[in-house]
């Protein structure tokens, strides 16, 4: 009898074994066997999560700039620093109580609490592109307000968002990234992910300037039009352009008569004010009068004593007299690190990140979201010198990291308590998010991989889980550095290696 258990033992050391020279075979072959991929600089690591084996890794101890990578690293700390069901909450306060004639003598302050999600997005989280009125928060908030009997407001609509402090952007971003959707200003008051959308369409006639339009239809950039309509058929070349710190832009090129249009989306250069902007509006639109102006209130770094690390500990909301007309409270925290996850939402894992530096340290920065990420790391065992993040986003190309701290963080949310809802977060391979459209036809790896995608100049990156057949889950990490090609071609040999960790 005992013979043959240890002769059963021996065969299946043996099997693994081989299973593993297999797999190393094959990735070495993949990546040998590419001209693009040979040139690149590879870090992986593949570990079964059952016996904590390493099936084969590349690097594992090297640097590497991970791109949206950074991601899981911002959310899981966000979902076990602050719980599943954390919620923010939006106020607009007065300073004064209507009077009896329905007069605010004073400001209307719309105070932000650090609501990513005041904007068209579904909640919970969905496959397509978000519809309906981007601005139905700022509806809803002005509604509760004129339910107050408030009839005219001697002051100015103030968006006020001191609650995170005002660092707009991270050390590392490029200078064009807040011109966008890539890297919008981080503000604890968020209105519609802090972008708006200008929409380019050809004129009547050929020869006659292109028209513009804004969505949310609010005038907030002053922009020198030089787009022409061309002929029907002819080319088509769009650009645009903002200084930084600018409301005046610039966009210039030709359309095709014939041509569908194009949209731009960008980024917002002031999101309290153009918040305050808004509510005037929609407070306007409900017959309620403003005498002043829609002004910004913001928290700057040398207005904290304590510093940007961190302060006393004070009360969740601070001690405020001011009489509240109208509030919102978000949805959990759950639903937009999912969203953030899936969709590889870059503000909203900034705004994560201040999420936590405020709730632990009193002070929503980078540097006190950041120090707590160091203390979070450290009882997820990952050492300090094996990571450098300089943000919550990864948009940071100063951001270093080894993929066996990537494996390491996968592993400790795999054993923590949040395992089920940890997993829910990442894209799900041809399914949803940023996967959805990768491990198609059949793919061995379709609904078994759950990972985390990213994407930079030069930088690829894919990390997280991969369920096999007989119910064995692996954590892996592929970071890709260093190539000189379309990015397609470096992420076909990373799906070409999930499929061989399923076989």
């Amino acid at each position: 009898m005992k013979r043959a258990a240890r002769a059963f033992w021996l065969a299946a050391c043996l099997t693994s074994t081989v299973a593993a020279a297999t797999l190393s075979e094959r990735i070495e072959r993949a990546i040998q066997g590419s001209p693009v991929a040979r040139l690149a600089y590879w870090g992986i690591q593949v570990v079964d999560l059952e016996t904590g084996k390493t099936l084969y890794q590349r690097n594992p101890e090297s640097y590497f700039v991970p791109a949206s990578n950074t991601k899981l690293f911002t959310a899981a700390m966000a979902l076990t620093r602050l719980g599943p069901d954390y919620t923010f909450v939006t106020r607009v306060l007065a300073d004064a109580a209507p009077d009896a004639e329905g007069r605010i003598a004073g400001d209307l302050s719309l105070v932000g609490g650090g609501d990513p999600n005041l904007s068209a997005r579904a909640i919970p989280y969905h496959l397509g592109p978000s519809t309906g009125d981007p601005l139905a928060a700022i509806a809803d908030l002005a509604d509760q307000i004129a339910a107050h009997g408030v009839k005219r407001i001697a002051g100015s609509i103030v968006g006020d968002d001191t609650w995170y402090v005002w660092e707009p952007y991270a050390t590392g971003w490029a200078i064009e990234d807040p011109k966008s959707d890539d890297g919008p200003p981080v503000s604890a008051l968020t209105i519609n992910d802090n972008t708006i959308t200008l929409s380019v369409q050809p004129a009547a006639h050929a020869g006659d300037l292109a028209w513009l339009t804004m969505s949310p239809p609010l005038e907030y950039y002053r922009i020198a039009n030089r787009v022409r309509t061309g002929p029907a058929g002819s080319e088509r070349h769009v650009s645009f352009d903002r200084l930084p710190d600018s409301l005046d832009a610039r966009i210039w090129g030709a359309l095709p008569l014939d041509d569908r249009g194009q949209n731009l989306p960008l980024g917002i250069q002031d999101p309290a004010r153009y918040a305050a902007m808004a509510l005037r509006r929609a407070l306007e639109d409900r017959g309620i009068a403003v005498e002043g102006e829609a002004v910004a209130r913001h928290l700057y770094p040398d207005e904290l004593p304590g510093g940007l690390h961190s302060a006393p500990p004070g009360p969740p909301v601070p001690a405020d007299g001011r009489p509240e007309l109208a509030r919102r409270v978000s949805a959990p925290l759950l639903e937009d690190l999912r969203i953030t996850a899936k969709v590889s939402q870059n503000l909203h894992a900034e705004l994560a990140l201040r999420a936590v530096g405020k709730a632990r340290r009193n002070v929503g920065s980078f540097e006190a979201g950041l120090d707590e990420m160091q203390s979070f790391l450290a009882e997820a065992g990952i050492a300090a010198d094996a990571y450098s993040f300089h943000d919550g986003s990864g948009l940071a190309r100063l951001n270093v990291v080894t993929p066996a701290a990537v494996v390491r963080l996968l592993r400790f949310m795999y054993a923590s308590p949040a395992r089920e809802n940890w997993i829910s977060l990442l894209p799900v391979g041809g399914q949803d998010g940023t996967l959805a459209t990768r491990f198609g036809n059949g793919a061995p790896a379709a609904k078994r991989v759950h990972a985390k995608t990213g994407s930079l100049a030069h930088v690829s990156a894919l990390s997280g889980y991969l369920e096999r057949p007989h119910g064995r889950w692996l954590a892996f990490s592929i970071l890709v550095n260093n190539y000189n090609a379309h990015p397609a071609e470096v992420r076909g040999i990373m799906d070409q290696i999930c499929n061989f960790m399923v076989e």
